[in-house]
């Protein structure tokens, strides 16, 4: 049987460093470190993961590339007296994967939209790129195709702060069920909110 366009797409994505995706991603890292963290993009870079993920090509959705600075917390040494490991120095890292960050960004960025997924598309030493697929849930052309239409249901208003996409789900441990997973429902997120 014969491949679709969208396979072979798919495969050079897969192992990026192997394939000829590897010095087309060289030379745009190149004009993407020079942009802003937030971009609007004309068209997804990779749209086999994109479609797969929800996209289509219509009014009402738009991709954003966002651009988020890798690793840990940044915190400033304690200078009073502590002793090395009460400093709270290492392992100070966030309770959000990065993808996580560059999906709320970009909602923040565009408040009339809600994040419906993402996917990494980038990285180098400093930073990570992700492009979010964000939709207008009130758009005439939304709310008439039957696949996204859910989306201009009021409950699904601040999807991504909330982890309601698929990273925020793995984030927060919602891709696992029944035994050994008794702490994981309500999630920290929904334990934290509670709280306050």
């Amino acid at each position: 049987m014969a491949k679709s366009m969208y396979a072979y797409v798919r495969e050079a994505w897969k192992r990026p460093d192997r394939s000829e995706v590897k010095s087309l991603l060289w030379e745009r890292l190149q004009q993407w470190r020079r942009e802003g963290s937030v971009v609007r993009v004309e068209r997804p870079t990779r749209i086999d993961r994109a479609r797969s993920l929800g996209y289509k090509a219509k009014q009402g959705i738009v991709v954003v590339r966002v651009k988020v600075r890798r690793g840990g917390r940044r915190k400033p040494r304690y200078v009073r007296g502590r002793r090395t490991a009460r400093m709270g120095m290492r392992r100070m890292t966030p309770a959000k994967s990065l993808q996580r960050m560059a999906e709320e960004r970009a909602s923040r960025k565009f408040p009339n939209m809600e994040a419906l997924n993402s996917y990494w598309v980038g990285e180098d030493g400093r930073s990570k790129w992700f492009e979010v697929i964000l939709v207008d849930g009130h758009h005439p052309s939304i709310r008439s195709d039957r696949n996204l239409a859910w989306l201009a249901d009021p409950t699904h208003r601040g999807r991504a702060e909330r982890g309601k996409t698929s990273a925020g789900m793995k984030g927060r441990g919602m891709r696992t069920r029944g035994r050994g997973t008794e702490k994981t429902r309500p999630s920290a997120l929904t334990r934290t909110a509670a709280n306050k």
